[in-house]
């Protein structure tokens, strides 16, 4: 049974990710990286939940460059508005399911961190 703190830094894990919105370069890899690295050594769910945030966002960022480069060619247009559209609604799902103390695992994610 989990506690609620750690349900809660969990949810925080997934939640950081928009500190992009108050540090737009490196804010949504930034963010749950340091709240995974603050909580990671005190339990397995918040190392868990962090690991798979930081491996999102981190796909996220590789999606969005590849997207980018794909607009010369006029396909990336459709594929940016997806892959942001999916990395905001994505960790609003993981936050909640991370507070009711779920294991929430991103789809279309590299694990770069297992």
């Amino acid at each position: 049974m989990l506690k609620n703190e750690e349900k809660n830094w969990g949810m925080a894990c997934h939640l950081a990710a928009f500190a992009a919105f108050v540090f737009p370069t490196g804010g949504s890899i930034l963010g749950p990286l340091i709240v995974w690295l603050m909580k990671k050594n005190e339990s397995p769910f918040v190392d868990a939940q962090g690991k798979e945030s930081l491996n999102f966002q981190l796909s996220i960022f590789i999606y969005l460059i590849i997207s980018g480069l794909l607009c010369f060619v006029l396909i990336g247009f459709p594929l940016v508005f997806l892959v942001l559209l999916a990395g905001l609604i994505l960790p609003i799902i993981g936050a909640v399911r991370a507070s009711n103390g779920e294991y929430y695992r991103y789809p279309f994610t590299i694990r770069f961190f297992s």
